[in-house]
Formats: structure tokens, C-alpha cells, sequence
């Protein structure tokens, strides 16, 4: 194997021409899989697109909620696209190599993004909070100028964190195996591949864990404790259930992401108690899933997307019909 070394403080630093990616080597039916995640993604681009495109084209849909939703949407589709293609090419044409720079890149989009989906639902989670504990107050507290000064942060935060840790994994020497055992090129199994030290990185992995996971997690956590103590404060059940109802799709989609990947980067990372077999399947789920399945709770969920959509489709059948756009159906969407 080729490589080229880098001088660092007198030891050199050998990185290699790639890795191999063979988290799927032995599993069975793994053809069935793989075809699941191209229609997984496929679903997914789709879906997220027809949310963003329905919220852009509705002036109606232009608040801080939709906002929040179209951050989310647009984080799915970009954290789908650096995985699932890679995925489905080593599938076709069985070319598990990925060259040492691409394979940093690739780990930087992954953890860029899935830190910004978990950040995209702790602001959904601040919008559900400032709604219902501060309803009289939320017109003037959270608004579209406000959310995407929050959106900001959270992008800048999560590039500046993750380009340290990328940076990081450059100091690390590769003489030994170049086998990853993970569906990409992951921060845990690609620095514990260095044959010099690798304790910053694990030091690095787990602050991401933390920062990433646990502190978003926790803020949802308190959030949905402050809901439960004001809804509990309404004298009217119909109320009552009708405020609850307003939580219901970002519970779903905030189950669905936090609950695998805590189990796996918490627990598997500080005790090793996972399977590694078992750790790339249910990381790729984890990570794959949500981004398919959030378009469809908030879109059979949220009352005013299914208008929209459903309005939507209308004027794009009379546009067919009729092979034209009236007057009247120009001046609809607009509304």
C-alpha cells in the first residue's frame, strides 16, 4: 500500500491512499437492505422536497414554526444524500474503497448534519415551549426575524464544533488496518484504526455526544416538563387535549432519532456493550429512517400543510386539465 507522511513534531504521520468500508460484509440478505434504502431515500428527497416547496410557495406558511420545519427538511435531505448513495454504490458495483480525503469530508457532512437535526428539533421544541407557556407574549417573542437568528447560530455552532473535530482525526497515524467497520467513514471506528494516540479524539467523540445528543435531549426533556406543568393548569380538558395535540408529531419524530442513537453512541461508546454488527445496522436505521418518516408526521399531523398540499394538488389537476394557468389560480397560490 502507497502512502505519504506528513512531519508533526519530529514522529511522522502516515495516512494512507483510503479506507474500506466493510460494516456489511457479513451480513445476510443484505441485498434486501440495501434496495430498502433506495427506496428509503428516494421517499425521503421526495417527501422533504414537497415539504419545503409547500411552505415556500404559501405566504401563509411563513412563520417561525415553518421555518423550523423547513430547517429540518432541508437537514434530511442533505443527511440521507452523504450515506445512502455511497451505500447503494457499494451495493452495485461491490467497490467498498473511499479515498482518504473523501472519507473525511463524508464524516464531516454526516456529523454536521446529524447535529443540526438534533439541534432543528430542539428548536422546534423551544417554538412548541414559547406557544403554550407564553401565548400571549409568543407573537412578540419568537418571531421569523428571531428563529432564523436561532437557525444561524445552531449551523455556526455545529460547523465550527465538527470542523475542529474532523481537523482533529489529521493528526492520527493509519499504519496498521484501513478497514472500517461502519456503513461510512464514522469519527469511532476510523480513529480507533491509529496506531499512535488517540485519546483527544476520544475525548472529541465524546463531548459530541454530549453536545450533540445529551444537551439537546435534555432541553426537549425540560421543555415538554414545562408544557405538561401549564397544560395541567388549564381548567378545560377539550383544552387541555387540543394543546397536547399540538406536540404529537414532534414527539414522534423526536422518539425516532434520539432514542436508537443515544442507546448507541451513550451506552456503546463508554461501556463497548454493542454488538458491532449490530451497531452499523441500527446506526444506519437511526440515521436513514428519520429524515423519510419526518416529512409524513408533519404532513399528516399538521393541519395547515395538509390544506396547503392538498390545495396544491388541486390547482396542479386543473393545471393539467386545462393545460393553462387562469387568472383566478395564479391569484390562489399567491394567497
Amino acid at each position: 500500500m502507497s502512502s505519504f507522511g506528513s512531519v508533526s513534531n519530529t514522529s511522522v504521520i502516515i495516512h494512507p491512499p483510503g479506507f474500506y468500508i466493510v460494516g456489511f460484509e457479513s451480513f445476510p440478505f443484505i441485498s434486501v437492505y440495501f434496495i430498502f434504502l433506495a427506496f428509503v431515500y428516494a421517499f425521503s428527497v421526495m417527501f422533504n422536497c414537497l415539504l419545503i416547496y409547500t411552505i415556500a410557495v404559501n405566504h401563509s406558511l411563513h412563520t417561525p414554526k415553518f421555518l423550523a420545519i423547513t430547517n429540518l427538511a432541508v437537514i434530511d435531505v442533505v443527511l440521507n444524500t452523504c450515506t445512502i448513495p455511497g451505500m447503494i454504490k457499494i451495493f452495485l458495483i461491490k467497490d467498498n474503497f473511499i479515498p482518504f480525503n473523501l472519507c473525511f469530508v463524508q464524516m464531516f457532512v454526516y456529523y454536521v448534519f446529524v447535529g443540526l437535526e438534533s439541534y432543528a428539533l430542539t428548536i422546534l421544541a423551544y417554538d412548541r415551549l414559547i406557544a403554550i407557556c407564553f401565548p400571549f407574549r409568543q407573537n412578540s417573542i419568537n418571531t421569523v426575524r428571531s428563529m432564523s437568528c436561532i437557525i444561524i447560530v445552531t449551523w455556526c455552532f455545529i460547523l465550527v464544533l465538527i470542523t475542529f473535530a474532523t481537523s482533529s482525526m489529521t493528526r492520527l497515524s493509519f499504519c496498521n488496518s484501513v478497514r472500517v467497520f461502519s456503513y461510512f467513514c464514522d469519527y469511532a471506528p476510523v480513529f480507533r484504526l491509529a496506531c499512535n494516540d488517540n485519546s483527544l479524539q476520544w475525548a472529541v467523540s465524546s463531548t459530541l455526544s454530549v453536545l450533540n445528543l445529551g444537551a439537546p435531549f435534555i432541553f426537549i426533556l425540560l421543555s415538554y416538563v414545562s408544557i405538561l406543568v401549564t397544560v395541567f393548569k388549564m381548567k378545560s380538558v377539550d383544552r387541555r387535549v387540543k394543546t397536547l395535540a399540538t406536540c404529537v408529531e414532534h414527539i414522534i419524530i423526536v422518539a425516532i432519532f434520539y432514542i436508537p442513537l443515544l442507546v448507541i453512541f451513550c451506552i456503546g461508546l463508554f461501556s463497548r456493550a454493542v454488538d458491532p454488527e449490530k451497531r452499523v445496522l441500527s446506526l444506519s436505521l437511526a440515521s436513514c429512517l428519520p429524515p423519510c418518516i419526518n416529512p409524513i408526521v408533519y404532513s399528516l399531523k399538521t393541519k395547515e400543510i395538509k390544506i396547503r398540499t392538498l390545495a396544491l394538488k388541486s390547482l396542479t389537476g386543473v393545471m393539467q386539465k386545462y393545460n393553462t394557468w387562469p387568472t383566478s389560480i395564479l391569484i390562489a397560490v399567491k394567497s
